[in-house]
């Protein structure tokens, strides 16, 4: 049996968290089931730029010719051309990375600009930022990390209110009751699918959360003194090229990445400078089968070949829950993940709505707890693992403890 108090002192905490928590993680929810279609949403933008039509007497012009021109058309540095897998492709040229990337597309038959593309250019990107940030910018993103952060204390705290008080007895938690009122099926329809999903809801967490601002410059700093992040070498920090007669051509650095015959889509990375290197790296799933390869821009000689084995555990982890909580990992992932999604949507909305109809007129109806109860050591104890491992959780931790005893002092007064 478990503690009845503890379990009215977590239901209490457990309630807080939702309520405030709750509206977002809905949303959270929505927007995360459809960036699922992001590709299916800009394949058709980026189709009607790529797709060319070219007659059998036409020749390609060299990728050097065509490297020139994108540069005249684009108003940023290159810093990175795509491979063509087809024959009927214009060629991408990318500027910038992640938010700030735009891709413009050549022509390789007539030399002439395709057009251009950004991810910014369709509405999934509003669906993004709503997704990352509330739309709410740096603040935003920060809120969106501190509802994460609740999000893993209403797991914990969930799974022990799931648990039943008496004898052990589960087949009441894993059934939905819906001849006993709607407050009592929309409460089972929320522990249940609760409790099903609570594996998964983990996993999303742990695919957002090293990239979020504060819990994630943390990340980056432990992975930064345990070496377990990309070699310094992986994005080219340290290596060079020895500047000794003319470099090589755009062409020649073609043929160089084709014959590494990498799996999935190839982009060669320009250099930056005279004494900088050329980059072949493949994006593939499975993970182990990506490559990042260091070219001399002048002699084409392997300055330094990486594999995935090269890049540290914390680094590979993180890379692996991200590709999950995208669902990059296959068609398996892609409809877990859309599952999954519609799951936490009917957990946050029953949550809602059996919340409305148990609560009281004019109050909150925040749970009771027994005055002389005392939260024990070990539940102390995790709750400051928690505040340290999510610091935003702790300062809301303290911001809800200054209101607490200013309000109690106002009430002495």
């Amino acid at each position: 049996m478990k503690n009845k108090k503890l379990n009215q002192w977590l239901w209490k905490w457990h309630f807080i968290g939702g309520i405030v928590s709750v509206p977002f993680v809905l949303v959270l929810s929505v927007t995360g089931a459809i960036y699922l279609f992001k590709g299916e949403v800009e394949a058709p933008y980026i189709a009607n730029i790529q797709s060319i039509h070219n007659s059998s007497n036409e020749q390609l012009l060299p990728y050097q010719a065509q490297l020139e021109i994108a540069s005249r058309a684009m108003e940023k540095p290159l810093n990175e051309m795509v491979l063509s897998e087809q024959s009927n492709q214009s060629t991408e040229f990318v500027s910038g990375k992640f938010s700030h990337k735009q891709s413009i597309y050549v022509n390789p038959y007539t030399g002439e600009v395709a057009g251009k593309f950004s991810p910014k250019d369709t509405w999934m990107y509003s669906v993004r930022k709503l997704h990352g940030e509330l739309l709410g910018g740096k603040v935003g993103t920060k809120f969106v990390e501190l509802i994460a952060c609740w999000a893993v204390v209403l797991l914990l705290t969930g799974l022990y209110i799931w648990f039943p008080l008496k004898n052990g007895k589960l087949g009441g938690v894993f059934t939905i009751r819906r001849k006993m009122g709607k407050q009592i099926f929309f409460r089972d329809l929320h522990a249940v699918t609760g409790f099903w999903t609570s594996l998964l809801l983990l996993l999303t967490l742990a695919g957002g959360l090293p990239w979020t601002d504060v819990f994630g410059s943390n990340f980056k700093t432990i992975q930064k003194w345990t070496n377990t992040g990309y070699p310094a070498s992986w994005m080219g920090i340290g290596l060079s090229s020895q500047v000794k007669g003319a470099p090589l051509s755009l062409d020649e650095m073609v043929q160089k990445a084709q014959s590494q015959k990498l799996d999935g889509v190839v982009t060669i990375g320009l250099p930056k400078n005279e004494s900088s290197t050329f980059s072949v790296s493949n994006s593939t799933f499975p993970l182990s089968q990506q490559k990042m390869l260091h070219f001399d821009q002048y002699s084409g000689n392997l300055v330094k070949e990486h594999h995935w084995s090269d890049v540290g555990i914390l680094m590979r982890g993180r890379m692996w829950v991200m590709a999950f909580h995208q669902g990059q990992l296959g068609q398996w992932n892609w409809w877990l993940m859309f599952l999954f999604a519609i799951a936490l949507t009917i957990m946050s909305a029953s949550a809602i709505v059996s919340y409305w109809l148990r609560k009281p007129l004019q109050a909150w109806g925040v749970p009771k707890v027994p005055s002389q109860f005392k939260v024990g050591k070990g539940v102390l104890i995790l709750i400051g693992f928690l505040a340290v491992l999510f610091p935003l959780f702790g300062l809301s931790l303290l911001l809800i403890w200054l209101g607490k005893a200013i309000t109690s002092r106002k009430n002495l007064v």
